[in-house]
């Protein structure tokens, strides 16, 4: 028993955006590009070398500053679910940056040994022992 189909009625149609409104959408999307750059930024540098952990510390209290920004805006004025959640992801993982950051630094001159040790190595087993050699240096758990 199939229902027949209603008479089509007037579509939901959005109203137009005022020129406040689009300027407004256009700083939050510029917002959130300089912010996922500082993110991915912060994660790269870090990964290039750790002789850049400041820059990668400097990226990530950017990508904070971005974030928090970014995040009261979008609640506020009411912007689009991809950027809230956007947001929320890029501070989870600003927040492990900070978390890597300081046990980079803790650690410093051990992540550099095993990063130099990592790029002359050639074979698996060069690279082995640079992990093994690596697992030695740091300190033992009780």
């Amino acid at each position: 028993m199939n229902s027949l189909p209603e008479p089509a009625g007037q579509q939901r149609t959005k109203p137009p955006l005022s020129e406040a409104a689009k300027s407004s959408r256009s700083t939050t999307h510029n917002l959130f590009r300089a912010f996922i750059i500082t993110v991915l930024g912060a994660f790269f540098v870090f990964q290039l070398d750790v002789s850049y952990l400041w820059l990668t510390g400097i990226l990530t209290a950017a990508s904070f500053v971005l974030g928090i920004l970014l995040l009261i805006r979008a609640v506020r004025l009411k912007e689009s679910k991809l950027v809230l959640v956007g947001t929320i992801s890029g501070l989870v993982v600003s927040l492990v940056m900070v978390v890597v950051i300081l046990a980079a630094s803790v650690f410093f001159d051990e992540f550099r040994d095993y990063q130099q040790c990592i790029r002359q190595a050639i074979t698996d087993q060069a690279m082995s022992s640079c992990r093994v050699q690596m697992e030695n240096s740091l300190p033992r758990l009780p």
